[in-house]
Parts: C-alpha cells; sequence; structure tokens
C-alpha cells in the first residue's frame, strides 16, 4: 500500500477490442466473419468490449501507482477489455469514484480498500446494480466484510512480521517506522507487524507523505534526537529515498530498509544505500484484479474460491538478488 502526492485524479483509458480483427486480416488472412467472432470473444462476449473501473486510493505521478495502472492495462489489452483508471488519496472522493463506475454501468469494478468504512456503501450499491466488484492492494482484512468477490496483494501483516524477524537477522535494536499517512490500515498493519517479531524497540513515526521536504526534515529531527535509533523502516519507495537523505543531514548512523520498490529504489539497494525492500508486486495486484473481472464474466472463475486471498507478496529484494529484478524494474513493471 502506498499513498500518493496531493490527492488528484488521473484517468486511462485503454481500447483494444478491434486489435484482434485487425491483426487477423494482416498477417493470417482468415476470414472476416472468423476474425470478428474472435475479436468479439477476445473483447469477452460477443456483445461487445467489457467496461471495467480500477478506483484505486493514489493518485496520477506516483511511481507504485504507475505500476498498478501498467498491470491493469497490460489485462485489459490481452483481455480486450474498456479501462477506465481513477485514483484519489481522499477516501470520499474515492467513495464518490465508486458511485460514478456503478452509474457508468460498469461491468466490474476493482478497489483498494486504505479507508474500508469510506467503501462499503459504494460497494453495496454496486452489488446491487449486479457489477461484480474486486479488492487489491489495501484491506486484506476487510475484502470479505465489505463484500468483495475476491481480493489480491499482500498480507500487510505477515509483511511486516517477516520485515521484523529480517531486523533481528541483521542485529537491529531500535526500528523507527514511518509511516506517511494516519489512519492508512495497510501502514499500521506493517508497523505493528514489525513491533511484534522484532527483539528490539520499535517507536511509529507520523509524517506528511504529500511533502517530501516535511518527511525529510521530520526523519532527520527524530534521528539526531534519539541516536539509539539504529534502523528506518518506511512504507513506500520513495519515503526510503527520504530517509537516506535525513540519515546524511543528521549524521546518524542509522540504516534504512522499506516497504514496496521501484527503478530508483533498485538502483539504492544495488548502491547499499537502502539493506533491502519488501515487494509486494503493484503490477502483478493491476493485472490480476481487471483479468479476475474478465474471467468471471467469461468462465465464472473466482480466484480463491471466494473465501482467500491471492497473496502476491512479500518477497525481499536485496542486494544479493536485485539484479533479478532490476530490468524489470527499468522497464517500469516492477
Amino acid at each position: 500500500m502506498n499513498t500518493p502526492p496531493p490527492p488528484h485524479t488521473s484517468v486511462r483509458r485503454t481500447r483494444v477490442a478491434a486489435l484482434a480483427f485487425a491483426l487477423c486480416l494482416l498477417v493470417s488472412g482468415c476470414s472476416v466473419f472468423g476474425a470478428a467472432d474472435d475479436a468479439a470473444d477476445a473483447a469477452g462476449g460477443s456483445g461487445g468490449g467489457m467496461k471495467v473501473t480500477l478506483v484505486t486510493h493514489g493518485g496520477q505521478g506516483d511511481a507504485f501507482w504507475d505500476l498498478v495502472r501498467r498491470g491493469a492495462e497490460a489485462a485489459a489489452a490481452k483481455d480486450g477489455v474498456d479501462l477506465t483508471y481513477v485514483g484519489d488519496a481522499d477516501p470520499a472522493a474515492q467513495a464518490d469514484l465508486v458511485r460514478d463506475a456503478v452509474r457508468a454501468k460498469a461491468d466490474g469494478i476493482a478497489v483498494t480498500l486504505a479507508k474500508p468504512a469510506a467503501m462499503r456503501g459504494p460497494v453495496a450499491q454496486a452489488k446491487a446494480a449486479g457489477i461484480p466488484v474486486v479488492g487489491l492492494n489495501s484491506g486484506i482484512d476487510a475484502w470479505r466484510p465489505t463484500g468483495l468477490l475476491e481480493y489480491f496483494g499482500q498480507d500487510e501483516s505477515v509483511a511486516g512480521r517477516a520485515v521484523g524477524d529480517k531486523l533481528d537477522g541483521l542485529k537491529a535494536e531500535h526500528a523507527l517506522c514511518v509511516v506517511h499517512e494516519r489512519g492508512n490500515v495497510a501502514l499500521e498493519a506493517r508497523c505493528a507487524g514489525v513491533r511484534k517479531t522484532f527483539r528490539g524497540d520499535t517507536d511509529n513515526l507520523y509524517v506528511d507523505g504529500t511533502d517530501p521536504d516535511a518527511v525529510t526534515a521530520t526523519i532527520a529531527s527524530r534521528l539526531r534526537q534519539d541516536s539509539s535509533i539504529d534502523e528506518v523502516v518506511t512504507n513506500g519507495a520513495q519515503f526510503a529515498l527520504s530517509a537516506v537523505e535525513a540519515v546524511r543531514q543528521s549524521g546518524s548512523r542509522a540504516k534504512v530498509a522499506t516497504f514496496d520498490l521501484n527503478k530508483d529504489l533498485v538502483e539504492a539497494v544495488r548502491d547499499g544505500d537502502v539493506q533491502f525492500a519488501v515487494d509486494q508486486q503493484p503490477y502483478l495486484q493491476g493485472y490480476l484484479a481487471v483479468d479476475a473481472l474478465w474471467l468471471y464474466r467469461t468462465n465464472g472463475n473466482v480466484s480463491g474460491g471466494g473465501t482467500a486471498p491471492v497473496l502476491t507478496g512479500p518477497a525481499f529484494v536485496t542486494r544479493s538478488n536485485v539484479s533479478a529484478v532490476a530490468r524489470f524494474a527499468a522497464a517500469g513493471t516492477r
């Protein structure tokens, strides 16, 4: 789970239903009728392209959510889905975006549940309209009570406990867990998980994630105040880079580790500035959410049987294995 800079909305549409028709004519020389049938099948049936709306709590310009969007677009292109991607960090505004998708008669909706209470009403409206809704990224403890069909993401509590174990193995003694959005259930679960397994001390530090300079300054100030802190754990790749700068400014000897990954963070791990990153595979989350809705409509499939989440993480990226994901990160898919 990650959070954007200042909240705003981004929209991106992908339409590829006609591609099968054109490609078939140009490459295979198939009949016009056969090509049209194939295009209709790729689009989710003879009724035309399936419309899916993906509504996140992320905004435009955040590298993490760009990965989610790219994964969703890749699945949409494969399945012949007409995809609308929108996001807003404000829970009320995110809820309104879901209601917009219901009014637009989407064939399927995918949502994140960073603030689950705000989404209960809109999800109920979607279900009443006969629109299947799946979850991704945030809300692994809330997706079933909220009434979602499926869920794709990382168990943040499990991920946090894994980080705590990792810090024990690194002989850390005092960790600072940086939370960049108050009330975000995923971030709180991560830090709580760290605290459960880490044998040293764990403190939470709340920062304003919409202001990168303030994040750096707040972390640096805390490090100056408490020289016993020897590990800073952030909840997003961009905040890890801010923490690296904060360590430099404060003169602290603390190490930096983080949840989540992007291409800049890959380089920081390669250079040794960041000890490790926990990769929840946001590209995969976006891809699976869209593909699942298409599979549900075209074949009645429900991943996890509708009772178990499909986990996309956690996986540790360290200096020893970072080369395995570096080329994918450079391509913008990890």
